[in-house]
């Protein structure tokens, strides 16, 4: 499985895979579902997982609506 961001800009719906290809500026987050590798899960992994919880904040408050 792969991230999956679904994003609304400009009245119409755009999927992303890739965090840092998400635009500065759109009018709302439709879905966020970052991949979870399966467990057992590694430190790197664990630290990784913790910083979505961050980067969906980040998002909304790049939201226009």
């Amino acid at each position: 499985m792969a991230h999956y961001f679904k994003i609304l800009i400009n009245g119409r719906t755009k999927v992303y895979q890739n965090f840092e290809e998400i635009p500065e500026s759109f009018e709302n987050v439709i879905a966020f579902v970052p991949e979870v590798p399966p467990s057992p899960h590694t430190d790197e992994q664990h630290e990784e997982m913790e910083k979505w919880e961050g980067k969906l904040q980040e998002l909304m408050e790049r939201e226009t609506m």
